[in-house]
């Protein structure tokens, strides 16, 4: 997905409204996650994701969005991100991220977690708690005014820990009236990154994807979305919005039934 050139440096009065957009996609995630499990469809995870958020009188922000054409991303076992909700049927053992983005009022809250399917094994269990990992240990490396690259810097160490590699081609990104703008945020540090600063009033996105096996990436050229590990392992993810405050980094779609830091799968 392109990354907008537009970047926001928010004020108290847009601080808010992108708190009410993450606080409405927490929600949506909450509920969804009732609704996660053996035998349902990823197409069924999408209705539902479709279904609640019209409801609330907003907007699925993926459904169209440079042609993609559901309201969710859910990305499936050796699936890394895109993933389009369809037939299949979530089974015993699976591991599947969900990517829920919602428009509220102009606003984008944008999310995902990865769902562990009845009895995993202990490397999807694994990569899993490593992503969730991964998602703290960058948050927790940020004080206002940090390098983008302290992101990536924390992600790359805690992944090492596990002997996992880390997905460079797809980055976390700014976030507020657009669903993508800068600054770029890559949970590998590079160039850019050391030069780009989250000053307070920056709002983004982190999201590292985190792999067994090869960080490698393969496009599905017949859909031009879906994205898969080159070697087929497994590939979890997590993600949060994030705002940088005078203080210090403001989770923006914390859930209250969700996974929360230091949680262990």
């Amino acid at each position: 997905m392109l990354i907008g050139r537009r970047r926001l440096r928010l004020t108290e009065t847009e601080r808010d409204a992108m708190r009410a957009a993450g606080r409405f996609n927490a929600q949506l995630m909450d509920f969804l996650r009732q609704n996660i499990g053996l035998g349902v469809t990823t197409a069924e995870i999408d209705q539902l994701v479709f279904d609640y958020t019209l409801s609330h009188g907003h907007k699925p922000a993926p459904l169209n969005y440079q042609g993609f054409p559901k309201s969710c991303c859910t990305s499936v076992n050796d699936v890394i991100c895109h993933g389009i909700p369809g037939p299949y049927r979530l089974k015993d053992g699976d591991i599947v991220n969900v990517d829920v983005t919602t428009i509220v009022d102009g606003w984008f809250g944008d999310q995902s977690e990865t769902f562990l399917i009845g009895k995993v094994s202990k490397a999807a269990r694994r990569v899993t708690q490593c992503s969730f990992e991964c998602l703290w240990a960058a948050i927790d490396n940020l004080r206002p005014g940090s390098p983008v690259s302290a992101i990536g810097e924390a992600i790359v160490r805690h992944a090492r820990k596990y002997n996992y590699s880390v997905v460079e081609e797809y980055v976390g990104h700014g976030v507020g009236r657009a669903f993508h703008q800068k600054p770029n945020v890559p949970h590998v540090p590079n160039a850019q990154s050391r030069r780009d600063r989250l000053e307070p009033g920056i709002c983004f996105t982190i999201e590292p994807m985190i792999n067994t096996g090869s960080r490698l990436t393969v496009l599905d050229e017949r859909d031009g979305w879906t994205v898969t590990t080159k070697d087929g392992g497994l590939s979890a993810q997590f993600e949060h919005t994030v705002l940088m405050t005078e203080k210090g980094p403001e989770v923006l779609t914390l859930t209250q039934h969700g996974p929360q830091k230091g949680h262990r799968f």
